[in-house]
């Protein structure tokens, strides 16, 4: 793990790593997002999220008063699908932060700032149980009891990132996410649960060719197992609210193939949201949610508000 001084290397993967994967992807809080709908739904939706908050060390480095405000605009479309006779859903998403981040080290105060695309993301669905491909007709006669799905994501090497510098918004690596998700409803309530696992590639250029390291370092994650579950109330149709939860563990990093387990993960955030529609096409979601126990990374209070924009139809 580095920093810019070379005795002091463990803020740059809480910075670079724990930053990009807590505003960008790696630890969502999604209710519903294995709830089918009719193939060939569409939705375009865009998000505005603020997030607020610390960075923890658990004292493996002498740096103090480590902060981070981001606000992060997010693109995403999705288009639902016929496979093999079951629903699919693909959804594209791409992110835009700009950052505020500062730290005292050896009591020196360090400041950043950052501009940029963050990782973009594909995540592609597929319904196993609960329910076959259906039509708009069909669709409004099924009534769902017990859904059970699959996922894969991919964050592929994409967003800012200047191998010489600390801090970036990008990682400069691929990244996986298997996953299984349980939906289940009674009445006006769901329940949703998912298990998944993140796995990532090696950064081939972490931190190098700079006058504190002016050769290439590599740095490798080990994988992040992730649960979350939810519990929403439905109100009338698309009109809900649902209480959040996730923990993750894992992750700690090796530099140049040194592992450090001070940076071991095991982590947990609670929230909540609320769906409201605004018309046939359009509804807003808003959604809070706060670090309930943090051992290692970031513990940022997030306050996000999305617009949606849905149709049905093949896109032309």
């Amino acid at each position: 793990m580095s920093f810019w001084t070379a005795g002091l290397c463990g803020i740059t993967v809480c910075f670079s790593g724990s930053l990009a994967a807590n505003v960008g992807h790696a630890q969502d809080l999604a209710p519903r997002a294995y709830v089918i709908t009719p193939i060939h739904s569409n939705a375009i939706t865009l998000t505005y999220s603020f997030f607020d908050g610390s960075l923890v060390f658990e004292g493996t480095i002498p740096i103090t008063g480590a902060q981070a405000r981001v606000n992060v605009t997010i693109f995403n479309y999705s288009h639902s699908l016929k496979l093999f006779g079951r629903t699919a859903n693909f959804t594209g998403s791409l992110p835009y932060g700009i950052g505020h981040l500062r730290g005292t080290v050896v009591g020196a105060e360090a400041l950043a700032y950052r501009s940029g695309l963050l990782p973009a993301s594909v995540r592609f669905s597929v319904n196993l149980v609960g329910g076959p491909a259906m039509n708009v007709a069909e669709y409004t006669k099924w009534r769902q009891r017990t859904i059970v799905g699959i996922s894969l994501r991919l964050v592929p090497k994409t967003g800012q990132y200047d191998p010489t510098k600390l801090i970036n918004f990008g990682t400069n690596r691929w990244a996986f996410k298997p996953e299984l998700g349980f939906s289940e409803r009674w009445g006006h309530w769901i329940l949703d649960a998912y298990g998944g696992a993140w796995l990532y590639t090696t950064n081939p250029e972490f931190f190098s060719h700079n006058q504190f390291s002016p050769g290439t370092n590599t740095q490798t994650q080990s994988p992040i197992g992730s649960f979350e579950g939810h519990l929403s109330y439905d109100f009338k149709r698309r009109l809900w609210v649902s209480l959040d939860g996730n923990y993750w563990f894992g992750g700690t990093t090796s530099l140049n193939g040194v592992e450090n387990f001070s940076t071991l993960q095991q982590n947990s955030r609670v929230g909540a949201t609320a769906a409201i529609p605004l018309s046939r096409h359009q509804s807003i979601k808003l959604s809070y949610s706060s670090g309930a126990y943090v051992r290692y990374g970031g513990n940022f209070q997030n306050v996000s508000v999305a617009w949606q924009y849905s149709w049905l139809g093949r896109p032309n």
